[in-house]
Formats: C-alpha cells, sequence, structure tokens
C-alpha cells in the first residue's frame, strides 16, 4: 500500500473519520513487518487492538437465586402497620364541641380574643427587633466595602 495513503488514513483515524474497512487496512498494514520508520510509534496500538479483540472472558458466573426471606417479613410487617392504623382510626374518640374555643358569654370571649392578639403582638415585636438588627447590620457592612474599594 502507498505510504501516503497510509498516513492519509492515520491522520482520518485519528479525527475519527474512518470507515470499518479503512481501520481493517490500518490494522493490516501495521501488522505486516514492513511499516515505515516514521510510523513504528503506531504498530503497538494497532497490534493491540487485534489482539485484544480475539480475547474471550473465560470465569464461570455464578447464577444462584437470592432467597429473599425479608420480602415475606416486610409484607408481613407493612400489613400490621396498616391494620393498626385502621384500628386507631377506627377507636379515636370525637372531640367535644367545648374545646373548639367557642364562647357563650361575650366578655369571656373579648378576654380570650386580646390574650391572643397580646400574645401576637409581642411575638411580632420581637420579629421587628431582628429586622433593625439586620438593617445596622447591613448600614455596617454597606460602610466597610465603600471603604476598601478606594
Amino acid at each position: 500500500m502507498e505510504l501516503k495513503a497510509i498516513e492519509k488514513l492515520l491522520d482520518k483515524y485519528f479525527e475519527a473519520e474512518t470507515s470499518t474497512a479503512e481501520e481493517k487496512e490500518l490494522k493490516a498494514y501495521f501488522s505486516s513487518p514492513d511499516v515505515a520508520p516514521h510510523l513504528e510509534q503506531y504498530r503497538p496500538l494497532f497490534g493491540y487492538f487485534s489482539g485484544e479483540g480475539e480475547q474471550q472472558f473465560d470465569k464461570a458466573i455464578p447464577l444462584k437465586p437470592r432467597k429473599q426471606h425479608y420480602v415475606a417479613w416486610l409484607s408481613v410487617a407493612a400489613s400490621v402497620v396498616v391494620m393498626l392504623g385502621v384500628v386507631t382510626f377506627i377507636n379515636r374518640e370525637p372531640a367535644p364541641s367545648e374545646e373548639l374555643g367557642t364562647y357563650n358569654d361575650p366578655e369571656v370571649a373579648f378576654r380570650e380574643t386580646q390574650k391572643a392578639l397580646n400574645m401576637l403582638s409581642q411575638n411580632v415585636n420581637v420579629g421587628v427587633a431582628g429586622v433593625e438588627y439586620l438593617g445596622e447590620y447591613e448600614k455596617s457592612k454597606n460602610t466597610i466595602f465603600k471603604s476598601n474599594k478606594k
């Protein structure tokens, strides 16, 4: 085979543009004894492909199926959980209507509403104090970073 054609095929090979037939030509060339001296470096590459392509896997693969005893126990456990859930749902007592936060006396209802709103106000005030702290942090951060940019 012509040396220029082999060099072109090598370029195509390394660009991943060769066909299977062209790759066979390269393998045949590099397995022959008359390889050009400047192309000797590619001989091991194509020799590796031809030698490794003929290898066979000869180890025995054990095909024993695993016994899955845990699957049976898992289904039994799931059944028990479902049964307990159903029994608990059926045997629960309904909540009495007196515990729903309704009041017959308007003054008692007013006092309870004031307690609830007072508690809500205290919690909102705690949140506002935290936001003020974040505002001070933001001011300090801006002052520090402005002074570093100069």
